[in-house]
């Protein structure tokens, strides 16, 4: 086994400078999403029609500075609509009447929870339910609408908006 490495001495430290760089690549990545990071802070509910995109670990953010997590999303048995457990930091301090939608970045970007304070002096406890919420859009349904009435002309050729006559039979 000596004689193997002493004859193949460069492939063996090119292959674990390899090794070492994919290990770097990993740890980097781990802490540049902050992947491990827990939020430390109180644990809220909100109920969404539609929660498309949104998954455990996804951001909660306010004015675009993540200031939570998703902690776990489950259906309601009764009214069919999605509730969310989102976990916010303990030093934010949420008004009773703020509200939660669900947002993506851009057209390919990733879906986050965005939270807009309310302006009451009762501020949310822990366990208690954000009601002012507005679910994911469907974006995908909405360029399907879109391309399929692009074509529709309302009201035929006429100027007024009405149908035209049915055209008469020829004489014979």
């Amino acid at each position: 086994m000596r004689a193997l490495f002493k004859d193949n001495i460069v492939e063996a430290l090119v292959g674990l400078i390899v090794v070492l760089v994919a290990v770097g690549f990993v740890l980097f990545a781990y802490q540049r999403t902050q992947a491990g990071a827990t939020v430390d802070g109180y644990v809220l509910k909100a109920r969404f029609p539609n929660v498309a995109g949104v998954s455990a670990g996804t951001d909660v953010r306010m004015s675009g500075i993540r200031v939570g997590r998703v902690q776990s999303q489950s259906l309601d048995p009764a009214s069919y609509e999605a509730v969310l457990q989102i976990s916010i930091d303990k030093a934010l301090k949420l008004p009773i009447d703020s509200s939660a939608a669900i947002t993506t970045e851009g057209i390919l970007g990733g879906t986050y929870v965005q939270l807009t304070p309310g302006g009451d002096s009762t501020m949310l406890k822990p366990g208690e339910e954000i009601t002012e919420t507005s679910g994911a859009a469907d974006l995908m349904g909405l360029i399907g609408s879109f391309v399929n009435r692009s074509g529709d002309s309302k009201g035929g050729d006429s100027k007024d908006g009405a149908a035209p006559a049915a055209a008469e039979p020829a004489a014979q």
